[in-house]
């Protein structure tokens, strides 16, 4: 019985032994907190170096996103109208985030490199319709140098110019193809 009436004394003892120490405050809103490197934050639609997108509209990333959270439409390229260098683009590309949960499965599925996320953590809305980005809202900016979509082709004539050693590996594999004959 005297124990149940010391309890009070031992909670207060808690409470005064903290009340006088330092608080730790995140000064947020002020001071930004630089995230780790690899953080998974805003999605990013990548750019070549001519502007073109390399978004190629395959909807792998809407199919391997758990949540549902990604919708692809591709388009037809056509000469008078390219936007990204094969048959193929993404025409219509949202992400709903009130929705995605961050877990980069949509990274993962990209066989271009078009999608990958930014150190970007600031995806706060009060209305819940801005935060569906659509492809206007995802694509990386145009740096000196680019010219916006839709134009022809200029870093080579092929769709595997595009890639990092396209020109090199098509030569190699022709020429294997030669041997076996």
């Amino acid at each position: 019985m005297a124990m149940g009436l010391l309890d009070p004394v031992k909670g207060f003892g808690v409470t005064f032994s903290t009340m006088f120490k330092k608080v730790v405050t995140e000064e947020y809103p002020e001071v930004k907190k630089i995230p780790a490197p690899r953080f998974h934050g805003r999605h990013q639609l990548n750019r070549h170096p001519d502007g073109l997108e390399k978004c190629v509209g395959c909807e792998l990333c809407a199919w391997a996103c758990p949540a549902d959270a990604i919708y692809v439409e591709g388009g037809d390229n056509t000469d008078q109208a390219r936007y990204s260098p094969g048959e193929r683009y993404g025409e219509i590309y949202q992400i709903n985030y009130l929705r995605c949960i961050g877990c980069g499965l949509c990274i993962e599925a990209c066989p271009t490199r078009a999608l990958t996320m930014t150190n970007e953590y600031e995806v706060a809305d009060d209305n819940r319709q801005d935060l569906i980005y659509t492809k206007e809202d995802l694509l990386a900016p145009l740096l000196p140098g680019m010219e916006p979509p839709p134009h022809p082709m200029r870093l080579g004539e092929t769709e595997q110019d595009y890639y990092v050693q396209g020109p090199r590996l098509e030569r190699r594999a022709g020429s294997v193809g030669e041997e076996e004959l």
